[in-house]
């Protein structure tokens, strides 16, 4: 994409979970890491061909110098662990990213890639997978405003002339992400539960993420709307018990709803009451329940023709 030379990337949310793994998958090129509050890896602080901006996404005037000469925008940063996702969500996914996109534009970068996750279609299945649409129905808050978010990166990109890419990504599985290593520590404790009904879902390890997206850097000529996901097939149940069984735990708790709703109602009310991260949520728990799967023809053809682990069975290695 670059005249043979790596692009310059500026990676947002690059003290955050998936987009610290990149920062530090990307060590050698040409990064500039934005950051808010948190501090990012200190592997990556003294390397010289990296540099840190500290900027708010809501202070459009703060985020000049970080898109300084980029090329590339990843965009991970947002706010996942607080209360009531449903009041700031409509601001942080999308006014936020609004501000990013028109310094981008003033910056003339090439091309802009948004982290996204196949909820934004509504319910897919297997049988049924997302197909890359931007007409869905999603019915939580997080899969709303990241529809309204995707389609304000094409809306806008289109306009300007830029590269407009969206990584649908499943889940994320492998150790270091965030919610895997809750998920085990809960198991590992005897407290983990899942609600009872089947829910599809489609998952990715740590390694494909990261070819995967960096394929979507670097190639030329990606653009629109990609699943990333591998070839397996299975719900969350069977995903959570057969890590169990692997790591040596009990299989996790089948609960009913009510019980697991009232958990994360607890969780957001101390939330609030101390101003602290919380863990689980209603909202959460709405977006979780529905089932997703996406159609990762697009991925296979133009970033990733071979994946390390075909399925999760491969990588339990990694966990």
């Amino acid at each position: 994409m670059m005249n043979d030379t790596y692009p310059k990337i500026l990676i947002t949310g690059a003290a955050g979970n998936l987009g610290g793994l990149l920062a530090h998958h990307l060590k050698n090129r040409n990064l500039h890491l934005l950051t808010h509050r948190k501090e990012v890896n200190t592997e990556l602080r003294n390397l010289p061909n990296i540099q840190i901006f500290k900027a708010d996404l809501a202070k459009k005037e703060t985020l000049s110098a970080a898109l300084d000469g980029v090329d590339v925008v990843v965009h991970f940063a947002g706010v996942l662990f607080k209360a009531n996702p449903e009041k700031f969500l409509p601001i942080t996914n999308t006014h936020y990213f609004r501000n990013l996109l028109e310094v981008a534009v003033e910056k003339k970068v090439k091309r802009i890639i948004l982290i996204s996750f196949p909820h934004v279609e509504g319910e897919t299945t297997p049988e049924n997978p997302a197909k890359g649409t931007l007409d869905g129905h999603p019915i939580s808050a997080h899969a709303t405003t990241r529809l309204e978010e995707e389609r304000e990166l094409f809306r806008c990109c289109k306009e300007a002339g830029i590269e407009a890419v969206s990584l649908r990504v499943g889940m994320v599985y492998g150790k270091g992400i965030l919610m895997i290593d809750a998920a085990d520590w809960f198991n590992r404790h005897y407290l983990l539960g899942v609600w009872k009904q089947p829910t599809w879902i489609h998952l990715i390890s740590t390694e494909d993420f990261l070819k995967a997206t960096t394929a979507a850097i670097e190639k030329e000529s990606i653009q629109g709307i990609y699943h990333l996901g591998d070839e397996g097939i299975q719900t969350l149940q069977q995903f959570l018990d057969r890590v169990a069984i692997y790591k040596k735990y009990r299989k996790p708790w089948r609960m009913p709803l009510w019980m697991i709703m009232t958990a994360a109602w607890t969780f957001e009310k101390y939330s609030l009451l101390f101003n602290t991260q919380s863990p689980l949520t209603r909202d959460f728990i709405k977006i979780g329940r529905v089932s997703y799967y996406g159609d990762t023809s697009r991925m296979r053809e133009e970033l990733l023709p071979e994946l390390t682990y075909k399925t999760f069975e491969e990588g339990l290695e990694t966990f």
